[in-house]
């Protein structure tokens, strides 16, 4: 295991963290397709806050490298995927990402090396996608000259508690010599151990519906929240009341975005259809959790007609632009849903998260962020983001001009 070699492919929230730990027991090389980003880090800038810029500037020294050269990976002998895998307008899953990643191995990948595939993806992709092109770019055969595993990532974003190093590592590998292979190369960076599954497609199927049974759960407070909001009720206090019993779950409304739940279930619905099933709980968990950013909107006008705030022409405020609470990660944010909306109904809408980096911001949605919420008046504010840094903004707001969502 020393002598290993790994290569992180894709340096984003899941594969800097994930780098950077295995920099601390092999020789690791961060490639990434973005050169900004991989100057960043060459830098000593993390790009993700995941890690923070001490602790990527001690890997640097101790020999931690980041490139986008297939240079130098060549002389790897493990390959880790964690790029991103989004979906095309249609709901369908986009692979390109994985196909590229797959490629860029395929060119350099050597007998007896290993590839392991951490990006979530639909059950069977790694072996029936991904596996042909590293075949056919590589000219080499699964499990007689190469091994591949998949391991589903499990990073939180913005979670400080649960990083790579405290979450149960799923791994999973082609043949039992490589399940194995994987599985001890992972346990020498997760302290709170491995759960070996008995196939690839396990593992994939694992991570899926993890993702999955979260977004059925919010889509289902969500539902509530639409019915009580037509039966004059305030969901949180039904939600408080119901939480008296031992069984409850406690769920809670809200826009559901980012770079799993957002999307996961769509791959799972993909490889369903494809099998001849329509995933009916899915897809309608889905539908009601990708509408809410309508219904927000709407409910924030109606506030600001019950408080007489004339609604064309008004300046309102959005506290909070990321996907989640706490974190900077603005991926398939549904607060951007809201804001659109808003904008139709001739809102001047003005935008302000501390925890967004601003050139991306305007970069990805054309959006310039104000940087001080309170050097300049607005007639009303809507807290989209519970980020702790806004609690201060409900003491120094009038209540009858501050509305937080759910």
């Amino acid at each position: 295991m020393e002598k290993n070699k790994i290569a992180v492919l894709g340096l984003g929230y899941v594969g800097l963290p994930l780098a950077v730990e295995f920099s601390k027991h092999f020789k690791t090389i961060g490639f990434d397709v973005n050169l900004e980003k991989v100057e960043a880090i060459q830098s000593g800038n993390d790009p993700t806050n995941e890690i923070g810029d001490d602790a990527l500037n001690k890997a640097l020294k101790n020999g931690f490298v980041a490139s986008d050269d297939t240079e130098k990976i060549k002389d790897c002998n493990i390959y880790i995927v964690t790029v991103p895998t989004d979906i095309y307008p249609d709901k369908t899953p986009n692979l390109e990402p994985l196909q590229s990643a797959s490629e860029t191995i395929g060119k350099v990948l050597k007998r007896g090396d290993l590839v392991i595939y951490e990006s979530t993806t639909y059950p069977g992709c790694t072996e029936e996608f991904c596996v042909p092109i590293l075949e056919k770019t590589s000219a080499l055969k699964l499990n007689a000259d190469f091994g591949v595993g998949y391991s589903p990532e499990r990073i939180n974003p913005g979670d400080k508690e649960r990083n790579v190093t405290n979450i149960v590592k799923v791994t999973s590998g082609s043949s039992e010599a490589v399940a194995s292979k994987v599985d001890e190369l992972y346990q020498t960076i997760v302290n709170a151990g491995t759960h070996l599954a008995p196939s690839i497609k396990v593992a994939e199927a694992s991570k899926a519906i993890e993702n999955a049974q979260r977004d059925i759960n919010i889509s289902f407070m969500n539902e509530l929240a639409l019915i009580f909001d037509k039966l004059n009720i305030n969901t949180q206090d039904v939600l408080k009341a119901a939480n008296t019993k031992w069984n409850f779950l406690p769920f809670t409304p809200g826009l559901v975005g980012g770079h799993c739940i957002g999307v996961d279930p769509y791959y799972l619905a993909y490889k369903a259809q494809q099998v001849g099933h329509t995933p009916k709980v899915i897809l309608s968990g889905r539908e009601i959790n990708d509408s809410m950013g309508l219904f927000v909107a709407g409910k924030i006008i109606q506030q600001m007609t019950t408080q007489k705030i004339p609604v064309e022409g008004s300046r309102v405020l959005l506290l909070g632009f990321a996907f989640k609470p706490n974190s900077g990660d603005t991926r398939n944010t549904r607060v951007y849903d809201v804001y659109k909306e808003l904008i139709k109904f001739g809102v001047l809408v003005s935008v302000y998260d501390p925890l967004v980096d601003p050139g991306m911001m305007e970069k990805e949605f054309g959006i310039t962020p104000v940087q001080n919420w309170n050097e300049q008046p607005f007639d009303f504010y809507v807290e989209t983001v519970a980020h702790s840094v806004f609690g201060v903004v409900k003491v120094e707001v009038s209540p009858d001009r501050f509305m937080c969502l759910f």
